[in-house]
């Protein structure tokens, strides 16, 4: 297994009984927080499903009403909720991804409005529930997955339950397997409270923060010859043996920004760690980063995903280094048509981005992805992975740069207008031509796991970043 993994849409392993792969690939304060903003005291998203108004709202605000979307799936379980990650269809159920929300929250930030800061808050403290209220462990972390909403299960079981079970614990998403805990996952979450403090000067999101950064030093810090900071812990909180260079880069902008926060002179010491551990990664001939290390010896030399050469640019601003969004844009470009014998894009379409990683480039476009999934496409769009390419372009800012990022965008923009129609979230329609698919067809990773044309989560909201011109990874 390598190093880099990433959450999915794909309901078919568990047809056959088997946890699917995860994003991070997992595996497998005590105090109470105050919520702050409760959603059934939030607005109800412009632009609502069944809205007949003749004119259509901006991308972005269709974008910004699909997070909103995402949060309502099931406003009878309580106040204290996720954002579910995909839409029904992707066969996850009421999955809600720890990396999902964080991104939701930086992205409703983003927005600038006061419905959408409450929004924010609302998930922040959601994450602080989920935090101090997890059923097994009252040491920071958080787990990569939770269910918000009930379902009846492949094998004819119910998950009854939202966010809150009635014990008050979390809601762990134990039937899929995503019950681990990955450094790149924490980051992520800790950024966006560090975010939230910032915005509302609320120090319990400061709180919240130091303490995920406190359990990855103590979990995932590690003196093997690469150094840098490991994966996390599965399931049964056994450590796991990776070191991947895009949960380094997480931290160097997580522990960069708690420097500047706190004042704490330790944050720039472990960002300098984790610093080191990306700049190892390298490769100045290429002119791109490795994925990272199995055994923190060797340096995994293959596959090279797209978000290691985006990241490191959004986090480290470094000129030395940025030569890997040209390698990104050139060596990952892909245009998927319906011309190509697996796209499932309709006849008359085309969308222009990157796709995963170099291996999703040569996958075999003869057998599905695994039982039960179409067969992919190797010039799918990776929609999330395009937009961060965007946005890092844009922070760059060099000759062509702007013009690029602004193609990239309105390749999403159509793909928010004209794919993943008729899908719901909890059952219920989602506002018209709102939210992005996390493909244009299926496609392969590469690290055994694969992505396809459901709305999600995690795509909008880096799509509205890149819009909205915001670097969550800056100090």
């Amino acid at each position: 297994m390598t190093s880099e993994a990433r959450h999915e849409s794909d309901p078919r392993a568990v047809r056959r009984q088997c946890p699917p792969m995860s994003r991070r690939r997992l595996v497998g304060t005590a105090a109470a927080v105050t919520v702050a903003a409760t959603l059934g005291t939030l607005p109800v998203p412009a632009f609502a499903a069944g809205d007949r108004r003749t004119t259509t709202p901006p991308p972005e605000r269709r974008g910004y009403a699909f997070l909103g979307a995402a949060m309502d799936g099931y406003p009878d379980k309580g106040p204290i909720t996720l954002a579910q990650s995909y839409t029904d269809q992707a066969g996850l159920f009421s999955t809600a991804f720890t990396y999902d929300n964080a991104i939701a929250v930086l992205a409703l930030l983003a927005d600038g409005g006061e419905a959408s800061r409450r929004r924010a808050v609302a998930l922040g403290d959601a994450l602080l529930h989920a935090q101090a209220h997890d059923p097994d462990h009252d040491d920071g972390r958080l787990r990569q997955a939770y269910n918000v909403g009930p379902y009846t299960f492949y094998d004819g079981s119910a998950q009854p339950d939202g966010f809150v079970r009635p014990d008050g614990t979390v809601n762990v998403g134990t039937q899929f397997g995503f019950t681990g805990t990955a450094v790149g996952d924490m980051a992520w979450a800790a950024i966006s409270l560090a975010a939230l403090t910032r915005r509302t000067g609320a120090r319990r999101f400061l709180a919240g923060a130091i303490r995920i950064a406190e359990w990855v030093e103590r979990n995932a810090r590690t003196d093997e010859p690469l150094g840098g900071y490991k994966f996390g812990v599965d399931g049964a909180n056994a450590k796991l043996p990776f070191t991947s260079t895009e949960h380094n880069i997480d931290l160097v902008g997580l522990f960069g920004q708690l420097a500047r926060l706190t004042g704490d002179p330790v944050w720039r010491g472990r960002r300098r760690r984790a610093e080191a551990f990306v700049e190892r990664m390298w490769e100045p001939s290429g002119g791109f980063f490795y994925t990272g290390t199995n055994d923190g010896v060797t340096i995994n030399t293959s596959p090279v995903p797209e978000d290691t050469q985006t990241w490191s640019h959004l986090a480290l601003g470094s000129r030395s280094h940025a030569r890997s969004l040209d390698w990104a844009a050139t060596h990952l470009h892909v245009l998927d048509n319906a011309d190509r014998r697996n796209s499932t894009v309709p006849a008359g379409q085309s969308y222009e981005g990157v796709t995963f990683s170099s291996a999703a480039l040569v996958a075999n476009e003869d057998a599905p992805i695994a039982p039960f999934q179409p067969k992919p496409d190797r010039n799918g769009v990776w929609f999330e992975g395009t937009a961060h390419l965007a946005l890092a372009l844009r922070k760059r800012h060099s000759h062509g740069d702007e013009g690029l990022a602004a193609r990239l965008i309105a390749s999403i923009e159509r793909a928010q207008d004209r794919l993943g129609g008729g899908q719901t979230i909890g059952a219920k329609a989602l506002p018209e031509r709102a939210g992005v698919v996390s493909a244009s067809s299926p496609l392969d990773t590469g690290f055994g796991f694969g992505y396809y044309p459901y709305r999600h989560t995690g795509a909008t909201a880096w799509y509205l970043l890149a819009a909205e011109r915001v670097n969550p990874l800056s100090v």
